[in-house]
């Protein structure tokens, strides 16, 4: 998933992967994690906010692809 975390103010790439193959430095991000759970399911164009240890979130996901 291609997002440009509004932020940080640039994009990223994720990859939501099963809970045993995560790898947050490579951006490899677990379905359960707070990031992935928001991910899943969302389209192009939203913007979907995360609250994560850092404090809020806003994500536009630009694009979706396997």
């Amino acid at each position: 998933v291609t997002v440009n975390n509004m932020s940080l103010k640039k994009e990223q790439i994720y990859t939501i992967v099963g809970a045993n193959e995560t790898d947050p430095r490579n951006y490899k991000i677990s379905s359960e994690s707070p990031i992935g759970a928001a991910l899943l399911g969302s389209k192009v164009g939203d913007v979907v906010t995360v609250e994560v240890p850092m404090g809020i979130m806003k994500m536009n996901v630009l694009e979706i692809s396997r």
